[in-house]
């Protein structure tokens, strides 16, 4: 039988993308499949911490040793995409200190460096920790932008010959008896989007295998060939606040809970999280008492919270899975090391494996784990190389520390673009236009904006995820349609208000519940400027040229 691709790999979040990119890396045809956009599912909704492991370090030992070996490898590999903060385990006054001890020793055990702090010494590596603090454990912690990764990882991929298909849906597994030898696949109907294949259709794509990477969705694709898969959906809910209250990673060292961890992403805050198992993925209840128990219970250890606007929260999804028999009750105690299933050896169902459980922070270590197994299912002899190559911008991260105006602009601005493109920034920054910001709370200028639009087409989400443009503050409410702007005259009026409804849209999902105080007061500006200068509220008045601007505006300064 004729097959379109070597390795068809389902799910476009890090571990796909990872996986992609180590296929084609080692010679093999690759094509991936994403319902969404990259990062649509788990790996657009996680918390940002680059783990060192120490959160693991009691209760899940060899979780934890994986985090400090990947760790130390995405440093290197992909710089541009990780903040180095370092992190603290922070002891409160009720917390155990039979526990500290044990974090202390787990930590030791598993190689993560790891070293005390009095509660004096930490404060003055966070001056807004709580006075209670007794002491605290340095480690390792670091924040990773999951985007700018996965987003370089199919970049890469891309360069070595893979195909990435997003808004792809996977609707059916083909399966000829004992073997499973592709899927068929719907495509997104949304404009511009597709590149590979026409908007609305269908397509079957063959493959001599299959690798099912899609996260907490793994169980519904095995579900599709007649096989099981008992991924345990956990969701966690996630607070992002309006500046960064802290530089560093914030742990509670106490054992596991709700609320215990502030990580500081970019130029904001994100606090987390809770645990609850789920039964869907895709249909989990949304709880606006989770974002105040986030809110409050992490103030006790950043007062200064308690004063913060929030401007956003959101849901993801952990994919763990436990091996049949373990019966875990509480979902927390679900070991976080990830698993890799060969259908045949354990249905004898061929052509067919699932990579499930895992962190982000072990998304290279599971792609390579796979990616071996693969090539020796197929009689490939190739090694993995994903742990030495950097990442497309990570390649020479000296450009970084070059003159921060060289590129004529104010030096605060250069900064941030220089660490979103890493070794790329020469090449896309230095153009003759006009390069002016266009999203002020990140920093976005115009030429990183066109450079996304060069790779995304008219899909602005993506351009989001390229460039964190409308992810700041105002929440798009201020740059949106200067993105959208940008599309003209490539595209067309509608193609670029419909981009911007489908933008909006997305950053308005997120700021629901966290309607109070100075955010509904965020809210209802964006919505008065939306409403009165591009008719987004659809008022007929402003249509039909009835509308009286003179009830807006009187004349007189106020």
């Amino acid at each position: 039988m004729a097959t379109d691709t070597e390795v068809l790999v389902l799910g476009g979040g890090s571990t796909g993308c990872g996986i992609a990119r180590d296929l084609a890396m080692r010679g093999l045809e690759v094509t991936l499949v994403e319902r969404g956009n990259l990062t649509d599912g788990t790996t657009g909704r996680m918390h940002g911490l680059l783990h060192s492991g120490g959160r693991y370090a009691v209760s899940d030992q060899a979780s934890a040793t994986e985090c400090i070996e990947e760790n130390e490898i995405l440093r290197d590999i992909a710089g541009h995409c990780v903040e180095e903060t370092g992190g603290l385990f922070v002891q409160l006054p009720d917390d155990s200190d039979d526990y500290f001890r044990e974090k202390l020793e787990g930590c030791r055990d598993c190689n993560i460096p790891a070293r005390v702090l009095s509660g004096r010494e930490a404060r003055e590596i966070e001056p807004y920790l709580t006075p209670d603090i007794e002491r605290a454990i340095e480690v390792p912690d670091g924040a990773v932008d999951p985007f700018r990764l996965c987003v370089a990882n199919a970049v890469d991929a891309e360069a070595h010959g893979a195909r990435i298909e997003t808004h792809a849906e996977v609707i059916d597994l083909l399966r000829d008896g004992a073997d499973v030898y592709g899927v068929d696949v719907r495509h997104d109907s949304g404009p511009g989007k597709r590149r590979h294949a026409a908007p609305g259709s269908t397509e079957e794509i063959t493959a001599e295998y299959v690798v099912n990477a899609t996260g907490a969705w793994a169980g519904q694709i095995a579900a599709m060939a007649d096989l099981e898969v008992a991924v345990r959906p956990s969701k966690g809910v996630m607070t992002i606040m309006n500046v960064r209250q802290v530089d560093t990673v914030i742990n509670r060292c106490r054992p596991k809970g709700d609320a215990d961890i502030v990580v500081p992403h970019e130029t904001t805050a994100i606090l987390g999280t809770t645990d609850e198992e789920v039964s869907d993925p895709d249909d989990y209840p949304e709880a606006q008492w989770e974002v105040d128990q986030v809110i409050d219970t992490l103030a006790d250890l950043v007062p200064i919270l308690e004063e913060a606007r929030t401007i956003r929260s959101f849901w993801g999804v952990r994919p763990l899975y436990e091996p049949p028999g373990t019966a875990t009750q509480d979902p927390t105690d679900i070991t976080r090391d990830f698993f890799l299933l060969d259908h045949a050896e354990r249905d004898g169902v061929s052509g067919l494996s699932s990579i499930v459980g895992g962190k982000f922070t072990t998304y290279r270590a599971m792609a390579e784990e796979i990616s071996d197994h693969v090539c020796g299912k197929l009689g490939v002899d190739a090694t993995c190389a994903t742990a030495e190559e950097p990442l497309p911008g990570s390649e020479n991260l000296a450009v970084l520390e070059d003159g921060m105006d060289e590129f004529g602009l104010r030096s605060p601005v250069a900064r941030r673009s220089k660490q979103r493109l890493g070794s790329r920034a020469s090449d896309v920054l230095e153009t003759d236009d006009a390069n002016p910001v266009l999203c002020a709370c990140e920093g976005v200028t115009r030429a990183e904006v066109r450079d996304a639009i060069q790779q995304s087409g008219t899909d602005l989400n993506a351009v989001r995820i390229r460039t964190r443009a409308s992810m700041g503050n105002c929440q798009g409410g201020f740059c949106s349609q200067l993105l959208a702007t940008e599309l003209h005259p490539e595209y067309d009026e509608a193609t670029a208000r419909s981009a911007l409804d489908e933008l909006f849209q997305e950053r308005w999902k997120g700021q629901r519940h966290a309607l109070w105080g100075e955010q509904l007061s965020q809210a209802m500006v964006t919505y008065a400027l939306h409403a009165t200068t591009m008719n987004r509220d659809r008022d007929p008045a402003a249509s039909d040229g009835s509308l009286e601007y003179g009830a807006f505006d009187d004349g007189e300064v106020r």
